[in-house]
């Protein structure tokens, strides 16, 4: 699984049921002997079913269906019980909230002290029930859990410093963006129509490009960006065919626009169509 696939909301939940679990190997009670010292109890004593099963086991639960939700492998599209694997997540964090703040505070005894796990159990019950509701609403913890890297800046292909750019006469500095970089596309379909209409014959119109066709228009300006989720890129001659799929965590280039689709260009040159630009990040 990608990490960058996941929300800040995410982490909220899947960290909890991980504390959630540490918490339940500490003492829940403390019950005073006759003695001076004191036993302990922590939720994987039997006397204190069913803490166990009812809060810990169904947050690790919740973070489990929460990480195959945001996969994007086989099962995140699977529902369970006419249910998502996102939607039983929710479900059972708000679950493990209320069953926290009930196993808790309105669980008293004259014999036993709380100890360190009761009220650990509360505080990141809490935490959970309230995070997985709130995830797909607050700004802030829908944003990505880690920002996806940005792109190192690289010259054109056989061109460093110093040498002749495209497009460029030599001897002068390389152009800022190379091909395949925003503002690379435009530079090289400019050299390249004027070097053609150059070399036409005297009165006959020069050829245009094939990739003139394709350039973006005039008032499209490219971007990187890369998919919150794994998504298909379609070819561009609408034949509906995928030619590649576009991974979270990867910059992609977005060359031209279609409606609500992006023209979008993979790593090893391939164009083609992002039909589902919802929730990208740009670069």
């Amino acid at each position: 699984m990608n990490i960058r696939s996941l929300t800040r909301g995410d982490g909220a939940v899947i960290g909890a049921a991980v504390l959630l679990l540490i918490a339940s190997f500490l003492p829940f009670y403390k019950a005073k002997s006759a003695f001076g010292g004191s036993d302990s109890v922590n939720t994987w004593h039997s006397e204190l079913f069913p803490i166990l099963p009812s809060v810990t086991l169904a947050a690790i639960a919740a973070a489990v269906a929460l990480v195959l939700a945001r996969s994007g492998g086989p099962l995140a599209g699977r529902q369970l019980l006419g249910l998502s694997l996102e939607q039983w997540s929710l479900a059972l964090s708000v679950f493990v909230g209320w069953t926290a703040v009930w196993a808790t505070l309105f669980r008293n005894s004259d014999a036993y002290d709380k100890g360190i796990g009761n009220w650990l159990t509360l505080l990141f019950g809490l935490v959970i029930g309230v995070a997985a509701p709130l995830s797909s609403r607050l700004p802030q913890l829908k944003a990505p859990l880690l920002n996806a890297p940005r792109p190192a800046p690289a010259q054109p292909y056989g061109v460093g410093p110093g040498q002749p750019g495209v497009g460029q006469p030599y001897g002068a500095n390389p152009p800022q963006a190379a091909y395949g970089y925003p503002g690379g596309a435009q530079s090289v379909d400019a050299s390249y129509g004027q070097s053609a209409q150059q070399s036409a014959p005297y009165g006959q119109a020069a050829a245009q490009p094939s990739a003139a066709a394709s350039a973006p228009s005039a008032d499209f300006t490219a971007f990187w960006f890369a998919v919150p989720v794994p998504r298909p890129l379609y070819s561009e001659d609408g034949a509906g065919g995928q030619i590649a799929e576009l991974a979270p965590g990867t910059w992609y280039l977005a060359v031209d626009q279609r409606g609500q689709s992006l023209i979008a260009q993979t790593q090893d040159g391939r164009r083609g169509v992002l039909q589902d630009s919802s929730g990208i990040q740009r670069g």
